[in-house]
């Protein structure tokens, strides 16, 4: 008798074993289909990518506006000059109209 319980026990230890083993695999999928569901409605990748092509355009404006800002910078140096040579201009001009006033008393 001891050995039919202990091969009934044997038996429903296997089958227990099997059950959890098939318990065990159902909640795995389970947990990989949640997963790729919750990857899908996060759109972690599309959000991602859209900041890169963001940041990325970001760069380029700013490398644009730090060029804009050197040539400005240059144009107002160029400009100070110009007003310098206007201004040695204006004042040879009015020496200039005082000498010919001079001489044409």
């Amino acid at each position: 008798m001891t050995s039919a319980s202990s091969s009934s026990a044997r038996c429903l230890f296997a089958e227990s074993k099997q059950r959890l083993a098939e318990r065990v695999q159902v909640n795995m999928n389970n947990i990989s289909s949640l997963a790729r569901q919750i990857q899908r409605g996060s759109k972690s990748n599309e959000l991602l990518s859209k900041a890169a092509r963001e940041f990325t355009a970001t760069e380029h404006l700013m490398e644009s506006s730090e060029e804009n800002l050197k040539k400005m910078q240059l144009i107002s140096v160029h400009m100070g000059y110009q007003f310098e040579n206007i201004q040695k201009s204006a004042q040879m001009l009015t020496q200039i109209s005082e000498q010919v006033a001079a001489m044409q008393r």
